[in-house]
């Protein structure tokens, strides 16, 4: 049986069918977009935190304060390395992403920041 056709030669529903196939694929590009926005927004959050700790930390900061700083600002479930001796420090900060789309992923991002130490005197 074929479909019915208007009387200027148009199938009748061929743009539901259009819809049903283009919609499925807007909704995939569209969270791949979101995703792609949420990895790069919690880039910026670690390297803004390692920056911060990096700055306390050549400040002569305790490692539990830099550590602190670092989750404050790059939440919970970062993880903090502070390295480097007397004349430099480094402050390396690593989180996953996670979301519903990202989280198939497994994403673990990392920042680092070096600063020269501060000496009082």
């Amino acid at each position: 049986m074929e479909p019915p056709v208007e009387a200027d030669g148009r199938q009748r529903g061929s743009v539901t069918a259009e819809v049903a196939v283009v919609l499925p694929a807007l909704v995939v590009l569209l969270a791949l977009l979101l995703g792609t926005a949420h990895v790069g927004t919690v880039q910026l959050r670690i390297e803004e935190a390692a920056r911060a700790g990096a700055r306390e930390a050549m400040r002569g900061e305790s490692d539990q304060s830099v550590q602190q700083t670092v989750r404050r600002l790059a939440g919970k479930d970062a993880t903090t390395t502070v390295g480097g001796g007397t004349e430099w420090t480094t402050v390396e900060v690593r989180a996953k992403v996670d979301g519903p789309v990202v989280d198939l992923l497994g994403l673990e991002l990392s920042a680092t920041a070096t600063g020269k130490v501060e000496h009082s005197g």
